[in-house]
């Protein structure tokens, strides 16, 4: 297999760190579904919703005591989707010589990169995964994208982070790492239609 020309040497890096979908996978996600299954999860709990907007509620949550609900209804669509996701060609750049060096930093549940991972069987080319719940705040905070960076015990200023948003890009930007835009339509196996991401455009 041909690896993907990722537009720099990984080798040149410390550690290189990878957004998950958009990037190295497609989950299988109908993001309005999930919109509609947290503002369910308002409705349930009388609490009036701030906005339609997926990620908008996510963070409203815990103001109103139901950050736990929300983030259930919106882990249960990941798993399943992470299970039926599309690997795309940025994956073809992970090798197991260097995952030691390899991270995942992604707005979705850390259990979902992990199945995501695991169904294309690249699980062992990644040593650090963090996501949305793994420690407490999420991308564009910069933090997630540090945590990964420290866990690979790297340097932020020789990694680099991979991802296909601007969310991502403003990520790096705060965190003060590399940035390397890939481009999801490019970078697909095959012809399908990727679709959005994250529900609002601006994925993980």
């Amino acid at each position: 297999m041909t690896e993907f020309d990722l537009g720099f040497d990984p080798d040149a890096y410390d550690a290189v760190i990878y957004d998950l979908d958009g990037t190295l996978v497609r989950l299988t996600v109908d993001w309005n579904v999930v919109a509609e299954d947290v503002l369910a999860v308002y409705t349930e709990h009388a609490v009036k919703p701030p906005s339609d907007r997926l990620w908008d509620l996510l963070e409203a949550a815990p103001e109103y005591g139901i950050a736990d609900a929300v983030e259930a209804a919106i882990a249960a669509h990941e798993h399943d989707g992470a299970r039926e996701s599309r690997r795309l060609a940025v994956a073809d750049a992970l090798s197991t010589d260097r995952a030691s060096r390899t991270g995942v930093c992604s707005l979705n549940a850390e259990e979902a990169c992990r199945i995501a991972l695991r169904a294309h069987g690249i699980d062992d080319r990644v040593s650090a995964i963090v996501g949305r719940d793994t420690i407490g705040t999420y991308k564009p905070d910069p933090e997630p994208l540090r945590a990964t960076i420290e866990a690979l015990s790297a340097d932020p200023k020789r990694s680099i982070f991979v991802g296909d948003s601007d969310r991502d890009a403003r990520t790096a930007r705060r965190a003060g790492v590399e940035f390397a835009r890939v481009n999801p339509t490019a970078a697909r196996h095959d012809g399908g239609d990727d679709g959005g991401d994250g529900g609002d455009g601006d994925d993980d």
